[in-house]
């Protein structure tokens, strides 16, 4: 059986994520057409081009200094943003991704894989007609 594109494109993002340098999570994100035919960016997270590859602090969650891997692909996605797209991260993005999220534009549906503990990017994106799936 031939495996459904939102499955491949999750798998690219899983398999990214084991480049993150971050110690707590490791997440990957892929932005795609909304035909599935084009990879326009891709990203994990971790420390800021140039710098060592580690966390800047590890004293508590969300204050590790890494850069999220849904505004690394953001960062390296040159589409325009009347261009439709689709997002693959492998956790629910949180709120200011969620906002990046919003601002690339043309953004149709953000598939993601693992829970966020924090659940507020979810209104955030419906409220800009953003779908959001759990696969």
């Amino acid at each position: 059986m031939r495996p459904k594109f939102e499955k491949i494109y999750m798998n690219l993002a899983l398999d990214l994520s084991k480049r993150s340098t971050c110690e707590r999570l490791q997440v990957g994100t892929v932005i795609t057409s909304s035909d599935f035919k084009k990879v326009y960016s891709v990203g994990y997270n971790g420390n800021a081009k140039g710098l060592d590859n580690c966390c800047d602090d590890k004293s508590s969650p969300g204050s590790c200094g890494c850069i999220h891997s849904e505004t690394n692909a953001i960062i390296n996605c040159t589409e325009r943003s009347s261009t439709d797209k689709i997002i693959f991260v492998t956790h629910l993005p949180c709120k200011m991704c969620a906002k990046h999220i919003v601002n690339l534009g043309g953004v149709k549906t953000v598939f993601y894989e693992n829970d966020y503990r924090i659940k507020d990017s979810i209104s955030i994106l419906s409220k800009a007609q953003i779908k959001v799936i759990k696969l």
